[in-house]
């Protein structure tokens, strides 16, 4: 059966997502969310990728993804099937790890963009995972909000010249968040590893 034809363009922002198959967990320890944040990192060096923000939790991704060049689809199919490989050798296992093919949903503009970016640092928030965005290890909020050094595929510049900067960012986001408390400060618990992929907490 042919793959799934869909709409690339160069220039195009994207949010893109994948889930675990029958919603089976694939980031089981460290191991495998910086397996694949590497993997990420290939693939958006070698295509011009740039990435806006990014967030994984155990049983699925999202990422905001800028191509230059209308190469979404060959380094996707690197990343999750190269991922998918690894998972099950390591894990001894068989058959899918995703559920499908990954989706990728074309941004028109700014807002739909920033709402996005804002969806995807709440996210481990909204799934019980964490009490506020600084404590996910695992997304690119930290590094978007001035809480710690970016890593190298993450591209700063689009949301802080929409949002004002770090400071604008944090608001923006903390704006979506109805739990948060007046004046609750925000403070990051992750540090950097080697080549600025995130250490969970210990």
């Amino acid at each position: 059966m042919s793959a799934k034809h869909r709409l690339q363009i160069a220039g195009g922002i994207y949010h893109v997502t994948a889930r675990g198959n029958a919603q089976a967990e694939i980031f089981l320890d460290e191991h495998d969310y910086l397996g694949f944040l590497r993997l990420l990192a290939t693939q958006a060096s070698r295509r011009g990728w740039l990435c806006h923000s990014f967030c994984l939790i155990p049983n699925h991704y999202h990422l905001l993804l800028e191509t230059p060049e209308p190469n979404l689809a060959q380094g996707m199919r690197i990343v999750n099937g190269t991922f998918a490989q690894r998972f099950n050798a390591r894990y001894h296992r068989y058959g899918h790890v995703f559920q499908g093919p990954y989706g990728a949903v074309l941004l028109g503009d700014d807002d739909h963009l920033l709402e996005v970016c804002r969806y995807i640092a709440l996210n481990p928030v909204r799934a019980g995972l964490a009490s506020t965005p600084a404590e996910w290890p695992w997304s690119s909020y930290a590094a978007l909000a001035g809480l710690q050094e970016a890593p190298t595929f993450v591209h700063l510049g689009l949301a802080h010249s929409l949002l004002g900067g770090a400071a604008g960012y944090r608001d923006f986001v903390a704006a979506g968040d109805t739990r948060r408390r007046p004046g609750r400060d925000q403070v990051a618990v992750v540090s950097a590893l080697p080549g600025g992929a995130p250490r969970p907490p210990r």
